[in-house]
This record gives structure tokens, C-alpha cells and sequence, in this order.
């Protein structure tokens, strides 16, 4: 008896003994509860540990450059970094003004593992400054809580409504 014909005979009489003790609903039923755990396995929850340690690695020496949009304060921003347009990472360039509306969000500082509050404002008058795009949205609340979405244009309070480029600005420790 070859190899092949060993398989053959014990896959039929698997088949046959399955057969034998069940029905085709039975089986059918089993199938698909066979096929749903397996297409609904990727939305389990699960720990990306290995994979954040990468990317942490990565994007550290970025955590303390206001010129990166890894900067911690940075967690919230969406535009680009006033920092990189004459400005620096809380005030805005020359010749802009900050819009009088902001934005906020809540960012954790890796050097102390503190939360901070952070307002985000944008820096108006000017057109975009094209430099050091940066766009995070961790936490960010969908745009009916304005407060907290980047996605609006912040500078519609202000005469001159061009947007230049954003800032962010600590206002406290976040209380826990």
C-alpha cells in the first residue's frame, strides 16, 4: 500500500464516522461557527506591546524637538508647526495673530509621565506656511464637541482668516 492510499483510507474513514454521528445542519452549523470565529479573530483586543516598543524607539528623540511632530505637546495638533514657520512651538511667527478660539487636548509628558492640558491655537493672517505638516489625533472628539476636534478652521474669529500655522500652549496638569 502506497503513502496516498494510507491517506485515502483514513481521510474516508474519517469522513464516513463523521458522517455517521452527524447531521448536514449539525455540520453546517458547525462550519459557520468555524468561519465566523475565524473572520472575527483580528477584532479581538490585543496588546501591541512589541510593536509600540518599535515605534517609540523610533519617534524618541523626537518626544523633546518642538520641531517634530513627535513633540509630546504635539498630541492633539493638526496643521503645520509654527515652530518650523518663524514661530516658535507656543507663539506665532511675526506678522500673524493667534486665533482668539482654540482647540485642546490632553497630552502626557514622557520626561515626568504627567497628563497636561495643552490649547492649541492657530496663527492667522498670513497664507499657509507649507512647512513641517503634523497631523495627531489621540483623543480627539468628533467635530459636534468642537472644542476638542482640530478639523475646524480656528481662524474664522480673526479679520484676516488665512491660516498660517498652529501652536500649542500648556495651561496645567491635567487632575486625575
Amino acid at each position: 500500500m502506497t503513502q496516498r492510499s494510507r491517506f485515502d483510507g483514513w481521510l474516508e474513514v474519517a469522513t464516513r464516522g463523521i458522517a455517521q454521528r452527524t447531521s448536514r445542519r449539525s455540520f453546517l452549523a458547525k462550519l459557520g461557527m468555524v468561519v465566523t470565529g475565524v473572520t472575527a479573530l483580528p477584532l479581538l483586543p490585543v496588546r501591541r506591546g512589541a510593536l509600540a516598543g518599535v515605534a517609540e524607539a523610533s519617534d524618541a528623540k523626537g518626544v523633546d524637538d518642538p520641531n517634530a511632530c513627535e513633540y509630546w505637546k504635539y498630541c492633539a495638533i493638526d496643521g503645520f508647526l509654527c515652530a518650523c514657520c518663524g514661530g516658535t512651538s507656543s507663539s506665532c511667527p511675526p506678522g500673524t495673530t493667534p486665533s482668539p478660539i482654540t482647540w485642546i487636548g490632553t497630552c502626557q509628558n514622557p520626561g515626568d509621565g504627567r497628563d497636561y492640558i495643552v490649547s492649541y491655537n492657530d496663527c492667522c493672517g498670513k497664507t499657509s506656511c507649507g512647512n513641517c505638516f503634523c497631523n495627531r489625533n489621540e483623543r480627539e472628539r468628533p467635530l459636534y464637541r468642537l472644542s476638542l476636534n482640530n478639523d475646524a478652521n480656528w481662524c474664522m474669529a480673526n479679520d484676516n482668516p488665512n491660516y498660517h500655522c498652529s501652536v500649542s500652549a500648556i495651561l496645567g496638569v491635567a487632575e486625575k
